[in-house]
């Protein structure tokens, strides 16, 4: 079974080429998933999380409004380094799980994991090869706005917290540049499946 890590920066295009490698016949298993439901009620890290951060940070109904969380933590490195610490051992254990399951069923599977801070938290040495999704910076700033309703000020803010694309290209064995077109990047996407898939081959 081959583990590849999928990356890139703030709306990037992450989740449009997991997508795509799903549909050739990759394994998806997005963490930003399994966060959220590690963190909802009932999950492994709700109670820790509530109890750090205060009931402020919950809605209504009982769940974890990540956008009140979010504002906590982005701004605070010590705040976040702690958020991370008690929710990512519980995501790295599902991943694992889920990933012996489809070892188990399909040894010659390729497992593609989407994440955004792979690299920042060194889980990238958990995979065989990572891919890195990237695109200009203008169009990052757009796309956020667009689909997490954010204004251009904080958009800017969330790009200049993260590790510059520059950085994480030195950790990639495949990059994906999704400035282009959608068939550009489904084209690329597509290289990148046969150069997996003939690993494991």
């Amino acid at each position: 079974m081959l583990k590849v890590g999928l990356t890139g920066g703030l709306a990037s295009g992450k989740s449009f080429v997991g997508a795509a490698l799903e549909r050739l016949g990759c394994h998806l298993i997005q963490a930003d998933r399994l966060g959220h439901e590690i963190i909802s009620p009932g999950g492994e890290a709700y109670e820790q999380v509530v109890a750090e951060f205060g009931p402020e940070i919950l809605a209504p109904e009982g769940g974890v409004n990540r956008r009140r969380l979010a504002a906590i933590v982005f701004g605070d490195p010590e705040r976040l380094a702690k958020l991370n610490a008690l929710v990512h051992p519980a995501v790295f254990r599902r991943e694992d799980e889920i990933m012996d399951k489809i070892r188990a069923a399909e040894p010659d599977a390729i497992v593609v994991v989407e994440a955004a801070i792979l690299i920042e938290t060194g889980s990238y040495k958990r995979f065989d090869k990572m891919i890195l999704v990237v695109a200009a910076e203008e169009q990052q700033i757009q796309r956020a706005m667009k689909r997490d309703g954010v204004s251009r000020e904080e958009a800017l803010a969330r790009l200049k917290r993260q590790m510059p694309l520059s950085e994480k290209r030195k950790f990639a064995d495949f990059v994906i540049d999704t400035s282009g077109d959608k068939e550009s990047t489904l084209e690329q996407t597509g290289e990148v499946y046969r150069s997996l898939r003939s690993i494991t081959e």
